[in-house]
Formats: C-alpha cells, structure tokens, sequence
C-alpha cells in the first residue's frame, strides 16, 4: 500500500475529532471520501499532511512511518495537499506561485510541463494570484502541487465555488494524470457526479470514523446520501458531467 493509517486518533484541545480512522490507499488508486458537516474530513486530510498532530495511531506512507513527522518532510517524501479554499499567495504572481512547489523538486523549466497541462494559467504567468477568478485560483493551488512530482495528493473540495467548464477540465486532467503517470489520489468532495466519475471507491465518514465502503455506482441509493451528506436522493439527478444541477450544497465541512 501506499498510504496505510491505522487507528488514527486526533483533537482540537479536548475535543476529539477523528476516532480510530483505518484506510489504505493502494498506489494509482482514486479513494474518495464522503460525510456530513463536522465528521472529520478535513481533519483527516490536515493531520495525514501533519497539520494536526496524531493524538493516537500510525500513519505508513510509502513504507515508512510518517506519524510524527512534519508537514514539510511529508512533502519531501510525495505527499501532496491541495487544501480547501485553496490558499494561494495572493502577492505573489502566479508564476512564482508556481516556483513554490518546485522547492527542492528540480528546474523551473518543469513550468512548461505544468502549463501543458494548464493551459488556462498560461497567459496568466504575471497576474497576482489574488487577481484570479475562483476557478483559476483552484487550478493554480492544483498546478502548484504538482509541480513537486507527488506521489498522493490529498484534496479537499476540490470544485467547491468553481463553475462546471472549469471542473470539466480539471476532471479531465486528473484523469489524464491518472491514465499515464499512475497519480494517487484521497479526495474529498461533495460534488457527487465528480466523485463517481474519478473515484474507484468512496469512504463514508461519521463521527471521525470510517463506517463503510461504497462504489461510485452505489452512491444514489436511497438513503445514502440522506445518512451519510444529507442530501435526499430527490435532490441529486443521475451522475454526469455535464449536469451542474447535479451538485449537492456546499460547504458540508
């Protein structure tokens, strides 16, 4: 595996929030997650990446043990994070926003290649991050993470605020990614028809616990969504790429 974490424990203060969390992500594996407001998703994802620490549990990336390390050796070793709202530099241009991931990764001619696979960032180069539409600053926040060669990316909501051309071209890279260079991903999302058509199976998350494993297909099944996102299966129509009604609400966590 991959990514292996075994009874993972974590809090803010006194308050738990993940409580014997147990995944593994096998490498090229799509690994979706799914829960209510407050179960501990993006707390997950902060304390694989190190940002809060692990009360209890073990987290195994690539063979080695990386619970107690710091969010920047975990970088160093593949583990990417693409955070919720995105969170760029603002003052800086996208280009150097960009050179922040090449930290220690190698040349900045790797620009080229990231640009093959966004195009969109191109004529932007030299425009303020902050300047960006939302969309534009999700694909720098993604571009930016690739840029350091990751081995697994963890990402939150990525298509959370962004218009439906702009994650249709974002499913399309990850997809492309996927195909040719074999990229691991661990996904939140509360986009259902972005989910399914990335993930090769999908975690459902109450109360800072793992509960059950579904296949993209099982994901409309009457009372699922309404237990485990709350959503009502009549509010989501069938999962397609082109349907933007499609998406539940926002912000779930």
């Amino acid at each position: 595996m991959l990514l292996s974490v075994t009874d993972l424990h974590a809090r803010y203060g006194r308050i738990p929030i993940l409580n014997g969390v147990r995944l593994d992500v096998a490498p090229g594996e799509f690994v979706g997650v799914l829960g209510h407001n407050g179960m501990g998703k993006t707390t997950l994802l902060k304390t694989l990446m190190g940002f809060v620490p692990a009360h209890r549990g073990r987290i195994v990336f690539d063979g080695t043990d990386i619970t107690r390390e710091p969010p920047y050796a975990r970088a160093r070793r593949g583990l990417g994070y693409v955070p919720q709202g995105r969170e760029i530099f603002p003052g800086l241009s996208v280009r150097d926003n960009l050179r922040m991931g090449f930290a220690g990764r190698g040349a900045e001619e790797r620009i080229d290649a990231i640009l093959e696979m966004f195009p969109r960032l191109a004529p932007l180069l030299g425009r303020r991050g902050g300047a960006l539409s939302g969309g534009e600053q999700q694909l720098l926040a993604i571009a930016r993470c690739l840029a350091g060669n990751p081995k697994l990316i963890l990402f939150d909501e990525p298509t959370e605020g962004i218009q439906p051309s702009i994650i249709e071209e974002l499913l399309a890279v990850l997809q492309h990614l996927h195909r040719t260079q074999g990229l691991t991903i661990l996904l939140v999302e509360q986009n259902l028809e972005f989910i399914a058509e990335l993930s090769k199976r999908v975690l459902l998350i109450q109360k800072g616990t793992i509960l059950r494993e579904l296949q993209p297909a099982e994901l409309r099944q009457a009372g699922v969504l309404n237990e485990f996102v709350g959503v009502s299966i009549s509010d989501a129509a069938s999962p397609t790429t082109n349907a933007p009604a499609a998406t539940p609400p926002r912000h779930i966590e």
